[in-house]
């Protein structure tokens, strides 16, 4: 019998979660500890597989010759538009404002945590951990657990080779171990997205509101990443990297499809090496190296979203975030993104970091998860597409002749 895929596993859950929640509001205790073991899990493994994803990726990226001119563009290309399409996130659900609609009506939500107000400059400064082995226990304290992995991440790339291989080795090791440990975790998502959803429709009124909110969270998200994918990416294609978008949309066809089908930047990773070097033209020294590396650490749809979610959450609780909180947000979800494993639903573990760094409940989550498919499906094109935008514009600059570059089309 032909094993049915995850996203249908989860679309089938959410769909039968409204029917019992709806029907059946008094039975939904005896389901609604597996959303809570699922939260608890998702928690469980976000401090480990963020530390050993950013120890990886840093380390692969900075050893031999990929620590120089080639690395260096990498990296400002894959933070710059990260930040471009985080930006792009918060004015849109600023100006749309996806949660008021239903501030204070929904009643699954969790109580939201009494904290003191932070300032920026506190904030900043408690990146860098007093005491790192207790930053490892404490959600809140992420910032502090991120900062010391690039640190150490850059600094095993400087020590002696023999030292660097073993510790690189080992940080390979244990990525390896939490991504199976993720992915076990994900493939019980179908349960503990069960339990959540029939608890939340339980616990609160259906009502056209909750569809009108939902929709125009939906909206934002939807909007931000068209916005990033058909306007802010082609103009750093036709201005810095001189190539010809639709040239490069047409090239890339393949990646973009199957990205979309799977929600999987790793899963497409093969199809796009292929079409970026045989369709755009781009070398192998540089598609080998931008490329795995951006399925890693370029997650420029995954941190738009998990912005707008975060922001839309806050609106739920009437949670007006300030200039302070709103510049949290932003270095949150950009050094998140960072640590994004480029799995199907892996933005759920790193979203507690986000939500922590201001204070918002985790669990609000919930409320989300029964649209999440779809948008999962668009944000992992944009983060693709971003990739092989990166490996042209990169091979532009290194002054590599490709076939989407303005001049060749214009010679044929």
């Amino acid at each position: 019998m032909k094993k049915v895929a995850l996203h249908w596993q989860i679309l089938i859950g959410i769909l039968l979660a409204i029917v019992f929640g709806y029907f059946f509001p008094r039975a939904t205790p005896y389901v609604g500890w597996m959303g809570t073991l699922f939260m608890r899990a998702l928690k469980m493994i976000v401090v480990p597989l963020v530390f050993s994803s950013l120890i990886s990726g840093v380390t692969r990226a900075g050893s031999g010759k990929s620590l120089g001119r080639l690395g260096f563009k990498t990296f400002l290309y894959y933070l710059s538009t990260s930040l471009l399409a985080i930006l792009t996130g918060l004015f849109l659900v600023n100006l749309i404002q996806p949660g008021l609609a239903l501030e204070g009506k929904v009643g699954s939500l969790p109580t939201m945590p009494d904290l003191p107000g932070k300032k920026l400059d506190d904030t900043l400064i408690e990146i860098v951990p007093e005491n790192f082995f207790h930053s490892l226990t404490l959600n809140e304290a992420m910032l502090s657990v991120i900062f010391f992995a690039l640190l150490t991440g850059i600094f095993i790339t400087r020590l002696r080779t023999d030292q660097k291989n073993l510790l690189t080795d080992f940080f390979n090791a244990f990525f390896e171990l939490m991504m199976k440990i993720t992915l076990f975790i994900i493939r019980l998502a179908p349960f503990g997205i069960f339990g959540l959803v029939a608890v939340m429709v339980a616990e609160q009124e259906i009502s056209r509101e909750l569809f009108n909110s939902l929709g125009k969270y939906m909206l934002t998200v939807v909007a931000g990443l068209l916005f990033h994918l058909l306007i802010t990416l082609p103009l750093i294609l036709h201005f810095i990297g001189k190539v010809n978008p639709f040239a490069h949309y047409k090239a890339m066809a393949m990646p973009l499809i199957t990205a979309f089908t799977t929600a999987s930047s790793n899963a497409t990773l093969p199809i796009t090496i292929e079409a970026v070097e045989e369709k755009a033209g781009v070398s192998n020294k540089v598609s080998g190296f931008t490329l795995p590396m951006g399925a890693t650490i370029n997650m420029d749809g995954t941190a738009l979203y998990e912005l707008v979610v975060a922001g839309f959450v806050a609106q739920l609780y009437g949670h007006q975030l300030g200039f302070g909180e709103q510049f949290i947000l932003v270095a949150t979800a950009l050094l998140a993104s960072i640590g994004t494993a480029a799995v199907p639903m892996a933005s759920l573990v790193t979203m507690s970091i986000i939500f922590t760094a201001v204070g918002l409940p985790f669990e609000a989550v919930a409320l989300v998860l029964v649209v999440d498919r779809p948008l999962d499906m668009l944000r992992t094109a944009t983060n693709v597409f971003s990739d092989t935008c990166g490996a042209v514009t990169i091979a532009s600059s290194e002054g590599e002749e490709l076939l989407v570059s303005r001049q060749v089309l214009t010679r044929s």
